[in-house]
């Protein structure tokens, strides 16, 4: 192979970070797709607070065939100085309202007023100040120096986060400290769940470029992005649909990426079906049908004997496993098909097909040719759990793949990390690499209401972008939507013997519904006296809602709780069964210990739609509210009777019901 290096390009290409408010040395993010999750405890610090992650980059040398030659390190073969440069930039206050995505048809229905600036009432000049953005940094990896991102939204100081370099050259970033705050005195109430005028936090996302000098020549690498998203909940949960497998669609679609034309059971089948049964972690209804000993286990080994083999005899069991999947043609709003997700049409008033996700094509796609016998077989994948172990050939692509594989793209509404103009290929420069905005080509102004055709249009906000522009079209403040990403929304007048609190979800790989308590698997984990199980097996099988923690019915009052509670929450961690009966599995992913006071494990099962308090609301949120009684006071009045009317109905304990109006579920604001 020729060894001479002619281009240089950063990995990831897309990286991502995540706030946290611990002062201990922040983790790396994953590196590989088979990387484990870090052992218990590694998330959190001795204190309760969530430690930050860190995005890593590297560089890489190419030959004039495209082919990898080796990780360009400082002070190894001819490396004398990488200088590294970021530029991050915060844009929610100052960008548009966030309902729903503006790709889909559905899009079409919305208002002008729904499609203005967040913050309106800031004009002119004044909307500079709604932008955090501390300038570009520069840093050089010989002389160790670092740097700080401390920016300003109103006046109001906003910390980014930092850059450093390790000893090798790596570029480390890190992003914010979890802040929210208004920057309104008194504070403006929350009212909703993506657009809460006044409100801010600190997540963010910009541009990575770098200079490498080898061999006393300096290039300038393919440059790359990074995203400083939420907290993942749930780091050792990938989700059925995850962001590299959007993207990667994408760019299947295009052809500039090819196509498998068989697929391989372990490579490609096996580990898709494994993510359903990962979301028994995450999700009740999950771990009822694909858990451990559930009716439809891909894990168990008698189960992968037939799924793994392309012969006649499977046949049918894998026609029939494929065919759960939905189909929109098919299904229309069907809630049964697989997977149980919901979508970017989502809505309490169901009249989308999507109400609820489908696999990517490219997932069908294969899926089918599985169905159909047309794959290999083999031993399960065992892949590259530590990517610096991996062939150099394969470090980039692992790199690449483990940043994206862990972000969620379930429903873009708008998401957790980043969301739907992720999906458009005018957004990259080649795969997975975001196209930058060169100074020179300033974004132009689309006015105080964005318009479908600039939002969707040539050289419009799909196109090149700038720091904070991946991250400006998310919920602000992150913790609104992190504390409605439910399961099982319904409305009163839906609820019956159909009804499950448990399916389907919004995001339980990121933000989890329903999780196995530190108490629970102790139990599970105890060798039992008189070889009794039955103990054992109601622990294991006992789910406690993850947002339990969240006191009151009132969804916009725990809204506002979690913007400062929001670290308290438990992390999902990997722990070892011991007992060696084989009983249970090998590895459960427990909650840690939250940091709140024990509460009931069904406080929030039930979670209710309250339409009727959306008019108060949709006015209190505007500034419209013309009442005797405060907007806050009347919703709240409305809430407390539709709880009491579901306590009635269900039979439940009010402490297992959370009600109110999320708008998230009414894009249309009852026009339809």
């Amino acid at each position: 192979m020729d060894n001479e290096i002619v281009q240089v390009k950063i990995h990831p290409a897309i990286g991502i970070a995540r706030v946290g408010n611990s002062a201990e040395q922040p983790f790396v993010g994953p590196e590989s797709p088979d990387q484990p999750p870090l052992p218990p405890g590694s998330y959190k610090d001795g204190s309760g607070k969530i430690i930050r992650q860190a995005a890593r980059f590297r560089v890489y040398g190419y030959n004039r065939a495209g082919q990898v030659v080796r990780e360009l390190k400082l002070g190894e073969e001819g490396v004398t100085e990488i200088k590294w440069s970021v530029q991050l930039a915060n844009k929610k206050a100052a960008w548009y309202q966030f309902h729903i995505p503006l790709d889909i048809p559905e899009a079409e229905q919305l208002t002008a007023d729904q499609r203005r600036w967040r913050n309106a009432k800031v004009q002119g000049a004044g909307r500079k100040k709604l932008v955090a953005d501390p300038g570009r940094k520069a840093i050089r990896a010989s002389t160790h120096e670092t740097a700080a991102f401390d920016g300003k939204i109103m006046d109001k100081p906003v910390s980014l986060g930092s850059i450093s370099t390790q000893n090798d050259g790596r570029l480390l970033v890190v992003g914010g400290v979890g802040k929210s705050a208004s920057w309104q005195t008194p504070e403006k109430p929350i009212f909703g769940v993506a657009n809460n005028d006044t409100w801010y936090d600190d997540v963010s996302d910009g541009p990575v470029t770098a200079e490498v000098t080898i061999g006393g020549a300096t290039k300038t690498a393919a440059p790359a992005w990074v995203v400083v998203a939420p907290p993942h909940y749930a780091p050792g949960v990938k989700t059925a649909r995850t962001l590299y497998d959007v993207l990667h669609d994408t760019f299947v679609t295009e052809q500039t990426l090819p196509v498998e034309d068989r697929p391989s059971y372990p490579e490609h089948i096996e580990p898709l079906l494994g993510r359903f049964c990962d979301l028994q972690w995450v999700n009740r209804g999950f771990a009822t049908q694909f858990g451990w000993k559930g009716p439809h286990d891909f894990r168990d080994p008698e189960m992968r004997k037939r799924l793994a083999d392309p012969g006649e005899s499977s046949r049918e069991l894998r026609r029939q496993i494929y065919v759960q999947m939905r189909d929109y043609a098919r299904d229309g709003i069907s809630p049964v098909p697989w997977p149980w997700l919901y979508g970017d049409a989502m809505s309490s008033r169901p009249n989308s097909v999507r109400q609820h996700i489908t696999l990517t094509a490219e997932q069908d796609r294969l899926l089918a040719l599985w169905a159909d016998g047309h794959f290999t077989t083999g031993p399960p994948r065992k892949g590259h759990p530590d990517v610096d172990k991996a062939p150099v050939a394969e470090q980039p692509g692992l790199l690449d793949r483990a940043a994206l594989d862990n972000c969620a793209a379930e429903a873009f509404h708008p998401g957790c990390e980043v969301t739907w103009p992720m999906r458009h290929k005018t957004m990259y420069s080649e795969p997975f690499r975001i196209l930058h905005r060169t100074p020179d080509n300033p974004e132009r102004d689309y006015g105080p209401v964005l318009s479908l055709q600039d939002a969707l249009g040539k050289n419009g906000p799909l196109y090149a972008q700038g720091p904070g522009d991946l991250t400006r079209w998310m919920a602000a403040p992150w913790q609104c939507d992190t504390a409605s990403c439910r399961s099982g929304y319904e409305v009163r007048a839906n609820l019956g013997p159909r009804y499950s609190p448990y399916l389907p979800t919004f995001w339980p790989a990121q933000m989890p519904n329903h999780v196995l308590k530190k108490a629970d698997f102790t139990t599970v984990n105890t060798t039992p006296t008189g070889g009794d199980d039955s103990a054992r097996e109601k622990a294991f099988e006992n789910r406690a809602v993850w947002l339990r923690g969240l006191t009151g019915p009132d969804f916009d009052k725990q809204r506002r709780q979690m913007i400062d509670d929001w670290y308290l929450f438990g992390i999902v961690e990997t722990h070892k069964y011991t007992v060696g009966d084989g009983k249970f599995p090998d590895d459960i992913q427990v909650e840690s210990e939250p940091g709140y006071a024990p509460v009931h494990d069904l406080a929030n099962l039930v979670n209710i739609q309250v339409p009727e308090a959306g008019v108060v609301e949709l006015a209190g949120a505007a500034d419209a509210w013309t009442g005797e009684v405060s907007a806050e006071s009347v919703a709240s009045m409305l809430v407390q009777q539709a709880v009491q009317e579901v306590k009635e109905a269900t039979g439940r304990d009010e402490e297992t019901i959370a009600a109110g109006y999320l708008e998230k579920l009414d894009p249309f604001h009852g026009s339809q």
